[in-house]
Parts: structure tokens; sequence; C-alpha cells
């Protein structure tokens, strides 16, 4: 048996969740390695932060379950933080750079 969403669909709904401090959704900033989606509807997100002390971390991992729980026939939701390689601003979307005014 297959599940109802893909990769992609797993990417459009991290759009949904943004850095607070930057502004940006945490895809275009490009804090999302990887997305896994296995037949049973478990999610396995590899992401990480902009910092390893970002302040806000808890919170961007809870608003990234809860995007994840809104996926039709989701099951497990797993989120694993990596700090290598470490995020920087050559990972992020050409959209987020022009929004941030990076060139």
């Amino acid at each position: 048996m297959s599940v109802a969403f893909t990769d992609e669909q797993v990417r459009e709904n991290l759009k949904n969740v943004y850095d607070p401090e930057i502004g940006v959704n945490i895809v275009d900033l490009g804090l999302v390695y990887d997305v896994d989606v296995a037949d049973s509807g478990d999610v396995l997100v590899t992401m990480t932060l902009t910092s390893i002390g970002c302040p806000l971390g808890p919170v961007i991992l809870q608003e990234v379950t809860g995007a994840l729980q809104e996926l039709p026939g989701v099951s497990e939701i797993d989120v694993k933080l990596v700090w290598s390689p470490p995020w920087s601003p050559d990972l992020m979307s050409e959209d987020a750079k022009d929004e941030l005014g990076i060139w």
C-alpha cells in the first residue's frame, strides 16, 4: 500500500513553516536537507537550523511536525536535526536570496 502524498508534497507543506527571525520559509532558506516518505506513511525530515544556538529551534521543530500532520495518511513523523553540513546562505533558494537582498 502506498501513501497518499509524495516527498514534494512534504516539502510544499514545509514551506508553511517560517524562521520567525528571518521571515523566510525553512525550505527556501535551505534548512531542509532531505525528506523521506515510507510506504507506511512515516516521514523523516533531515534538517538543520541557521545556528546551533537558535533560540527558536524548538518552535520551528514543533511547527514542522504540525505542518506534516496535515498530510493525508501520515503516520510517524521524525525530524532529525543535524549540524553537518552547517547551514550557510549559499543553501538558500534564489527567491529567498532576492527576498533578503542577498546576491
